[in-house]
């Protein structure tokens, strides 16, 4: 099978080089510093399950390069969704799957804007993993869990085999993706606004009387959106967030946060500020997704100017 990946930072470089281990056929789409490492001296990561090191792997900026392929796993950060979907089209043929595993609800319906929506696949993927520099992948936590829609695609199916054979990856195929992708976008949007704005991990969040219930607030907040969605929390869900957030390592702090704090451009229009915008719509207040919202708009395009 042959697989892109765009976007080959600290999830889709994960899975790429875990795919790549098993015996797929991968083409990493990257940039910068960290496409010049991989080309020069490939592809690394250090794992609580093992390290692991691909001294030589494909590597491009350019998707055109690639030609069409069987498989494209979709990881950009959601601000660069517009123009990383329509630089993948050269990749796509009449039976490519595109998989996005991106964070938030949008990403299927920005990719079905520069491709055909019947050949995008939702995902929703908790790991813990980031770039510790280029051509350096670090893992947290143990295994990846993963849920994809696509129960009978040929594509998928081959995909879950080969994630079957790599290490690291634990694969579940469903039919119906959307309240994978909800539970995914309420969770994640509580823990990225919870660690953003407070600066801290999350271990010494949940110790602080009011950081604790600023984060049961948040998730709260969630719940009532995707409950008037149409995609209400399954039951055990508030449990099973504070168990989560309980077996954290402590200095646990979400990806937003760290980009918040390099003074990069954050995801904050997608996740905190999607429930804003939810909220207003559904007229659900949502005061705690609303203050990490404004509190951080001023760094939603990284650190302004002094």
């Amino acid at each position: 099978m042959r697989i892109a990946v765009m976007g080959s930072g600290g999830i889709g470089g994960y899975i790429g080089l875990r795919l790549q281990k098993a015996g797929e056929d991968v083409t990493f789409i990257a940039r910068g510093e960290h496409l010049y490492v991989m080309r020069s001296r490939g592809l690394r990561l250090e794992s609580p399950l093992g390290n692991v090191s691909l001294p030589s792997v494909n590597a491009t900026d350019d998707p055109a390069e690639v030609g069409v392929v069987d498989l494209v796993i979709f990881t950009v950060k959601l601000y660069d969704s517009e123009e990383a979907a329509a630089a993948i089209v050269p990749m796509v043929g009449p039976k490519t799957t595109v998989l996005t595993l991106q964070n938030g609800v949008d990403g299927v319906d920005i990719l079905a804007r520069s491709v055909p929506h019947s050949q995008v696949v939702g995902g929703a993927i908790y790991m813990s993993t980031y770039l510790q520099e280029p051509g350096l992948i670090k893992q947290i936590s143990g295994m990846t869990q993963m849920t994809i829609g696509g129960r009978s695609d040929l594509m998928i199916a081959a995909f879950r085999d080969a994630c079957e054979r790599a290490d690291g990856i634990a694969l579940q195929v469903v039919d119906d993706v959307d309240p994978a992708l909800w539970m995914k976008f309420v969770t994640l949007a509580a823990f990225a606004g919870g660690t953003s704005l407070m600066r801290s991990g999350i271990g010494a969040i949940i110790a602080d009387p009011e950081g604790r219930k600023f984060m049961e607030q948040l998730r709260d907040e969630g719940m009532a959106i995707a409950a008037a969605k149409g995609h209400p929390m399954p039951e055990g869900f508030v449990q099973q967030t504070t168990s989560l957030w309980q077996m954290l390592p402590p200095e646990t702090q979400s990806s937003m946060a760290s980009d918040l704090q390099r003074g990069k451009r954050i995801e904050l229009e997608w996740l905190s500020g999607r429930m804003h915008a939810l909220g207003q719509e559904l007229g659900i207040p949502t005061p705690a997704h609303t203050a990490v919202y404004r509190a951080l708009h001023l760094y939603a395009n990284g650190a302004p100017a002094r």
